[in-house]
């Protein structure tokens, strides 16, 4: 099973169960009924150019470090066999990025006040990139290479859509929720299943799940006309959930495109 962990649940892809804001000050409505920070209001355009910046370079930096660290674990063979066999760096980084994403996501203070925000999401990223590149190293560089552009190509044209479109995705929060548990339940019976078939399918149902889950945190994070937004200080939360749908496509390209060829 892939586990699409987070965002689904833990597995072989060891990504933490994606976790939505429990609280009210971090989502914003539209016509101004949230509970978003006095003082700040998400309408104005400056404010909002400023955060979708400041989100995008926060997630730029969080990709290259995934893909450095992946290129650097999986292209030496010595290197290769050693990460995927160590189990007790696996672990560690597992459970710790579980407690890292709890603390985000539980607590305020952790989320808003530097440096200690990027402290924690510095960690969870060197965690996440750790496992990515722990499940990459079952399949070949030129695999790899291959998921690396077709999700680039995808986020990027899902990003654009997410940002054109007149249809609104934050107001379909609760039907995506549906969809992921779905999805996982979905994964536990691939697993006493064991067809390629059913393991084939639950990847591109994967992968379409978190794109749609992409274009949802993508409005989420620009408001404007969209009915939720998020609040301007949670730059740490919207930059955390872009990059967690980024890393659960890939994983399930790179899962369907090794699985390709058996």
């Amino acid at each position: 099973m892939q586990a699409v962990g987070a965002d689904p649940v833990s597995g072989p892809n060891c990504i933490p169960l994606r976790q939505y804001p429990p609280y009210g000050s971090s989502i914003e409505s539209a016509d101004g009924e949230g509970q978003g920070p006095k003082g700040l209001d998400f309408n104005n355009d400056s404010i909002r150019r400023g955060f979708v910046r400041k989100v995008y370079l926060i997630l730029l930096g969080q990709l290259m470090c995934t893909l450095g660290l992946l290129a650097l674990l999986t292209c030496d063979s010595d290197v290769k066999l050693y990460v995927a066999e160590s189990r007790v760096m696996f672990l560690l980084a597992w459970v710790g990025m579980l407690v890292i994403l709890g603390v985000l996501t539980c607590n305020e203070g952790a989320r808003r006040k530097a440096p200690t925000n990027f402290i924690f999401l510095g960690a969870f990223t060197l965690g996440q990139s750790f496992l990515v590149s722990v499940m990459a190293c079952r399949y070949a560089p030129k695999e790899i290479f291959m998921a690396v552009v077709i999700t680039a190509v995808i986020c990027l044209g899902l990003t654009v859509f997410a940002m054109q479109t007149t249809f609104d995705f934050t107001m379909m929060g609760g039907m995506l929720v549906s969809f992921l548990l779905v999805l996982v339940l979905f994964g536990f019976v691939s697993v006493f299943t064991n067809s390629s078939m059913i393991s084939k399918l639950f990847v591109c149902l994967g992968a379409l799940v978190f794109s749609f889950y992409l274009v949802f945190d993508t409005q989420m994070m620009v408001g404007g006309k969209h009915r939720y937004s998020i609040s301007p200080e949670e730059y740490i939360f919207a930059a955390l959930n872009l990059y967690m749908d980024v890393v659960n496509i890939f994983l399930n390209f790179v899962q369907m495109i090794g699985g390709s060829d058996g």
